[in-house]
């Protein structure tokens, strides 16, 4: 049995120790917005927040996240940083098919919520793992600038909530 907090929510799961986490979390806990693209931490569709860090859950092995705190797209609604991000995706008009766009703004709030005022070079670096196959890449630049620029004037990060008494699944 793992245990673990997914969205500040305790859950436990009993399944073999190198199920995939992008599948327990689509699959058991129906969270659909973390997506499958390559399957080999790529293109980082998949990327979801463990501890804080920027992971890719096609090739993390549920029982390496025993004890640990996974965010997923679905749970950054509850983070000022996520929303933040979110706010300037739409301001700079960054979607377009809109596949890698979870993974893309995992992996922003993440840089985000390390590095609150990222030069070129960081945001290169953060988000070089993850691709898009609509070439949105300088709108995503803009919107990290856009987003760190809203959270330097005093928006408040939110203090994440207690988590939930254990789910299983």
């Amino acid at each position: 049995m793992t245990k673990f907090v997914i969205n500040e929510e305790r859950v436990e799961f009993r399944a073999a120790p190198d199920t995939p986490l992008l599948w327990v979390l689509r699959d058991y806990f129906e969270l659909p917005g973390t997506k499958f693209g390559c399957g080999m931490a790529l293109c980082g569709a998949c990327t979801v927040h463990v501890n804080g860090v920027a992971t890719r859950s096609c090739v993390t092995p549920v029982s390496a996240v025993e004890g640990k705190s996974v965010i997923t797209i679905e749970g950054l609604k509850r983070h000022a940083v996520g929303d933040a991000v979110k706010a300037a995706w739409i301001d700079k008009d960054v979607v377009q098919c809109g596949y890698c766009q979870p993974g893309q703004i995992m992996s922003a709030t993440a840089l985000l919520m390390k590095n609150p005022r990222p030069s070129d070079a960081d945001i290169d670096t953060a988000m070089s793992g993850n691709i898009c196959r609509c070439g949105t890449y300088q709108r995503v630049r803009e919107a990290i600038k856009t987003a760190s620029a809203t959270l330097s004037k005093g928006a408040p990060a939110k203090a994440p909530a207690k988590p939930a008494p254990a789910k299983k699944a």
